[in-house]
């Protein structure tokens, strides 16, 4: 081969490996095994078959790729972070840009099939991901820019926190996103979005100021204050009922990069006393302040602990007048509270999430903290072998509370916490002794609560879904009616516009 052709070849090689998958390449992919129709379900689980024709339409169609079962990089698209969730979509698109996401969703409404929509697949109950549906994974769809002068971060909608935290501190600038690098923007976002940071700049949603959405007609429309305002208001506190939010517009503030932080867990002669201090001084504490209160287990059946996530964004020469009360109860078996860089801080629960384990979570907000409540999560927390267990208060309160309950979708307001009971086995063992167990331990904390948080939610009933909206509901059943009025989108806390 002379040199001219060398080049030439090398350099197509380059430029076709730099490129997203081409619409040959997915055709491909998808349909090289497929010897006949595709077998799949619609919204109320219906079986179908799809002529491949159809599919090779689709895949022709497409910039980024369609997966088919048994296709490269189809099992890693399905897989949600719970690995006790095991579904198998018919198909999966996974779009490079706007254009492919308006493709599958037409694709989807014309053939009213299950659509399962997947940013981080942090979602406990699953729902990112369907049996016999087509699922939407937003994997290949991330890119984040910031703009320093306005203070605004432009977010794609398949985008992970991390990406956001990263380019937004590097100018001087954060936003709330959630306590763990890689949960979705979309998922957290549009349900409410807590971190170590909402109880000064309020939640992730507080600060969207606008959204791109491709609804269930297949429109791409944009929402805001003053466009498509009902649609804006909608989609932060209701999930993704309405469409698939394809960019975030979110207004950032000045922070110093470096905080105080870590977790410091005390054993269990000092639960009771921790669980005290911060009903005292936690549920009271500065904005500036993130405590989270939790009492856990590891799988192996050892004592348990008691402690607090800690996050101070303040002043660092105040940090120690604001800590003490919830470093100096005793002997601290683990302690991590230092000065550290934000963006790290963000990622240190990273590795605390599923990866080898099933888990089971029940959750719902407080109001308030009595001594009942201390009791009955005490009392009921059974240590054992072969069965990790946590229960956990992330704080709300602050600059949280501080926003009308009308002014977004998300009703909680009131609330100073977030309380949510995890169960953990190896996947190899039954789940039901378990699941039984955490749902009979829930039974003696749920009269505490007032709702629950929409992304840690299972199989609810239609009247406790919408009941959880409270005041906000008719108005979201509005939205819903308009926007998505054949319930395409009902993989999620859904709001059934019948």
């Amino acid at each position: 081969m002379d040199r001219r052709r060398f080049l030439q070849s090398s350099l197509a090689a380059s430029v076709a490996a730099a490129l997203p998958a081409s619409q040959a390449f997915a055709a491909l992919q998808a349909l090289t095994q497929v010897t006949g129709d595709i077998r799949a379900v619609t919204n109320d689980r219906a079986e179908i078959s799809i002529e491949k024709a159809a599919v090779q339409e689709l895949a022709d169609s497409l910039r980024g790729n369609l997966l088919l079962p048994g296709n490269d990089g189809y099992d890693v698209a399905r897989r949600v972070l719970n690995p006790s969730i095991d579904k198998y979509p018919a198909l999966i698109v996974q779009p490079t840009g706007v254009a492919d996401i308006q493709q599958a969703v037409n694709f989807a409404r014309d053939r009213q099939l299950l659509v399962a929509v997947k940013c981080g697949g942090h979602s406990y109950a699953g729902k990112s991901t369907c049996d016999g549906g087509l699922q939407l994974d937003l994997s290949t769809f991330r890119h984040c820019r910031v703009d320093r002068g306005s203070r605004r971060a432009y977010v794609a909608g398949g985008s992970l926190l991390g990406e956001l935290d990263r380019e937004a501190m590097a100018q001087g600038l954060v936003t709330t996103a959630g306590t763990v690098s890689h949960t979705g923007v979309g998922g957290l976002t549009t349900a409410g979005g807590f971190g170590r940071l909402g109880r000064r700049f309020g939640l992730a949603l507080d600060n969207v100021k606008a959204v791109d959405v491709v609804t269930a007609d297949g429109r791409l429309l944009h929402a805001s204050a003053e466009e498509n305002a009902d649609l804006y208001w909608g989609v932060r506190g209701g999930g993704g009922n309405f469409g698939v939010v394809t960019s975030f517009e979110f207004g950032l503030h000045p922070m110093e990069r470096t905080v105080v932080s870590g977790t410091v867990l005390f054993p269990d002669q000092d639960v009771h006393e921790v669980f005290k201090v911060y009903r005292d001084h936690g549920v009271t504490a500065p904005d500036m302040l993130y405590c989270d209160v939790m009492i856990t287990s590891p799988m192996d059946g050892t004592a348990r602990m008691a402690g607090y996530e800690l996050c101070w964004s303040g002043p660092e020469s105040e940090a120690e007048r604001v800590l003490k009360p919830f470093l100096s109860i005793g002997e601290p078996v683990m302690n991590t509270v230092q000065a550290i860089d934000y963006v790290e801080t963000q990622r240190t629960w990273d590795n605390t999430d599923p990866r080898n384990h099933a888990e089971y979570l029940k959750g719902g907000f407080i109001n308030e903290f009595p001594d009942e409540l201390i009791e009955a999560m005490l009392d009921g927390f059974e240590a054992r072998d072969r069965r990790s267990l946590t229960v956990y208060l992330q704080q709300s309160g602050g600059a949280i509370g501080r926003v009308p309950v009308e002014a977004t979708a998300f009703a909680h307001r009131k609330s100073i916490a977030n309380m949510f009971a995890i169960v953990g086995w190896p996947n190899e063992d039954p789940a039901e002794q378990h699941v039984d167990y955490m749902r009979e331990y829930w039974a003696s904390l749920f009269p505490f609560t007032d709702g629950y948080y929409t992304v840690d939610t299972a199989n609810e009933s239609k009247e406790i879904r919408h009941g959880n909206y409270q005041g906000n509901f008719p108005r979201l059943l509005e939205v819903k009616k308009k926007y998505d009025p054949t319930n395409l989108f009902r993989l999620n806390a859904n709001i059934a516009p019948a």
